[in-house]
């Protein structure tokens, strides 16, 4: 008959290990440096996503700055377009009044006359300059807009014959060119 084994009088102080082979440290040291290697590449990983998240973050900081700064110098050219058709108006009804009419109607006359300078310095406290070519003067695809060629005697080809509105621009931006006549004689 086998008799009861008695763990009471065993000694649990020492833990119960297996005998060491040279085997295991080199299994441990060889997994350390594959954990650190590992280690090495997610934090090379994690730094690059960094580095190009601080781009990202520094090119939409530097972009919104110059959305501000064009809106600032811009912000105001969708009314400037709204204006010119006034100005437009404006400037037709100064245009067709004769020495006549002046005596007749002096003061609507300077009325018309005041509301169109201060238009135009409105328009000129904002950055809106007027583009008024002159006869003579070659044509700039930059700045005119040609609405009809004719073969004019004196004059050369590409030279402005006759101006029907001027132009605005806002700063270094064409809100509408000036609409002209360009002659087609050849040179």
């Amino acid at each position: 008959m086998a008799q009861p084994q008695n763990t009471e009088n065993q000694d649990l102080s020492e833990p119960q290990t297996e005998p060491q082979t040279d085997a295991e440290p080199l299994d441990a040291a060889a997994a350390l440096e594959e954990a650190h290697a590992a280690f090495e590449i997610e934090r090379a990983e994690m730094r690059d996503r960094l580095m190009r998240a601080l781009a990202d973050l520094e090119n939409t900081r530097k972009r919104g700055e110059k959305d501000r700064r064009e809106a600032a110098i811009y912000g105001g050219a969708k009314l400037a377009r709204d204006l010119i058709p006034v100005y437009d108006n404006l400037s037709r009804a100064m245009s067709v009044t004769t020495d006549d009419t002046r005596k007749q109607a002096q003061g609507l006359v300077e009325g018309v006359e005041l509301t169109l300078r201060e238009l135009l310095s409105v328009l000129g406290k904002h950055g809106v300059e007027r583009v008024s070519p002159q006869a003579g003067e070659m044509f700039d695809p930059h700045l005119h807009e040609a609405m009809f060629e004719a073969p004019i005697p004196n004059t050369r080809a590409g030279q402005i014959i006759q101006v029907m509105s001027d132009g605005f621009r806002m700063h270094e931006q064409l809100l509408r060119p000036a609409q002209v006549g360009v002659s087609s004689t050849p040179g």
